[in-house]
């Protein structure tokens, strides 16, 4: 497949990477020449210093020939425009455009990105889908990772083993005779940074971290199978009033539930304005390293502190002072993948990365394939993959236990006619059902090849 990137941020570049490596064509595009040179000397792409929504710097990285455009840059306005002229003038399939600025995502609005206006295929909105992700983490505090499927009736979570975890040094095989009402699946493992798929006379051991797909309606009981029976959090600070910060406040606020908030802003317009737009959201104005200022917010007495900043550093120090201060928890936005393998050990007990949330997204419609829902796990190392059969994939009639899979791979649930069903040796594929897969990278293309269309079929 021939890509165009625009856009080498952190973002950009992370696509770039992932696609690279999966050898399709890729050229990248960013006005800054410093960007572009770390690109090249990094990855196996092009790159091109320029303009991404000029005709004729797409022209020159092959938007002729391209079979899609992912507009990333940080300019909502730019990744409009370079979808329009990707469309317009080079008939570019697919078109897919990061966009922030809540105001056009308004849903009385979206019709200006249908094709007869602005022809944008898919709209990223990372504040939306980051947001998301955070409430679902305060929903589960126990989960390190939570993604939904299959019209939100599948989870999957990652859920970290403790010395204290009652499953473990037990066979999963004898966890499921053990548990035979439960829908879960363990479908992979993380053992001292390596990643597998466990077999059903595998243990789990202390210090791994648990990737289990079960229904939605017993995620919390997965949890306390695992030793995790956290509370959900009732008195919350957020650090950082940006578009993020302010989702997850109004979130919460819809929520009509007892919990109280309190988000501290650093700048006094935004904090103003933060204050305007939030009923029962109590706002401070002032920085989130400042010790009397997380005091004056009952930090103390907190059960979770939610660092929201668009500064990875502030994020993180905040965090800990906050711990340091009597906080129970905390749950910390880190962009830079640098700080991600030490977090833990700095006091961190769960991260979002953004730039992972939208690479997920991106990697859904790179997919080949009926792929409804991709979720990238640990940069790329595995993915969980949402996918219908089709009547000539491979896996539809026959029972499971008859149907090769290839290494790396396996199934987590299967979603029928509104029902989730947990695989098992003789459950029989039928077409239109939707798979929940955990596959490592070396089988992602492998998934890919079991729910494309066959030639043989017309």
């Amino acid at each position: 497949m021939k890509v165009i990137i625009c856009g080498a941020g952190q973002v950009g570049f992370g696509i770039a990477e992932r696609l690279a490596a999966e050898q399709n064509d890729v050229s990248v595009i960013d006005t800054s020449p410093e960007l572009i040179r770390a690109v090249r000397d990094t990855l196996d792409v092009r790159g091109f210093v320029g303009h991404g929504a000029h005709p004729d710097v797409l022209a020159s990285a092959g938007a002729s020939e391209a079979d899609m455009i992912i507009a990333v840059t940080l300019f909502d306005e730019v990744n409009m425009v370079a979808c329009q002229v990707a469309h317009s003038l080079f008939n570019v399939p697919t078109k897919i455009a990061r966009i922030r600025s809540q105001s056009y995502l308004q849903s009385h609005y979206m019709d200006l990105f249908s094709r007869d206006h602005l022809p944008i295929d898919v709209i990223i909105s990372p504040e939306v889908e980051v947001g998301e992700m955070v409430m679902r983490r305060i929903a589960l505090p126990g989960a390190t990772d939570v993604v939904s499927f299959a019209d939100d009736k599948v989870s999957m979570v990652a859920i970290e083993c403790l010395e204290e975890c009652p499953v473990i040094n037990t066979p999963l095989a004898q966890l499921t005779e053990l548990f035979p009402d439960l829908p879960s699946t363990v479908v992979g493992v993380s053992r001292e940074g390596k990643l597998f798929i466990p077999h059903s006379g595998d243990q789990l051991i202390a210090g791994d971290l648990a990737y289990v797909v079960t229904t939605k309606d017993q995620v919390r009981r997965t949890l306390g199978l695992f030793g995790h029976e956290e509370r959900e959090a009732t008195r919350i600070v957020i650090a950082g009033g940006g578009n993020i910060g302010l989702y997850v406040s109004r979130a919460m606020e819809k929520k009509q539930s007892r919990t109280k908030v309190k988000v501290i802003e650093n700048t006094r317009e935004r904090a103003v304005a933060l204050a305007d737009k939030l009923r029962r959201t109590v706002v401070l104005h002032g920085s989130a390293l400042d010790q009397k200022l997380l005091l004056e917010a009952d930090i103390q007495h907190a059960d979770l502190m939610v660092a929201l900043t668009n500064d990875d550093q502030v994020n993180i120090l905040s965090s800990v002072i906050a711990k340091r201060l009597g906080c129970r928890s905390n749950l910390v936005l880190i962009n830079n993948p640098t700080y991600h393998d030490f977090a833990k050990t700095l006091g961190i007990d769960a991260h979002v990365n953004p730039r992972s949330v939208t690479i997920s997204k991106v990697l859904q419609h790179v997919r080949r394939g009926r792929i409804r829902a991709v979720h990238n796990i640990q940069r790329g190392a595995a993915e969980v993959i949402e996918a219908e059969a089709l009547e000539t994939s491979p896996l539809v009639g026959p029972p499971l236990s008859e149907v090769e899979f290839p290494d790396g791979m396996r199934i987590g649930a299967v979603y029928r006619d509104g029902a989730v069903i947990k695989p098992s040796g003789s459950l029989k594929i039928k077409p239109k059902d939707r798979v929940v897969i955990f596959a490592l990278e070396s089988a992602v293309r492998q998934v890919e090849q079991m729910f494309r269309v066959s030639l043989e079929f017309f």
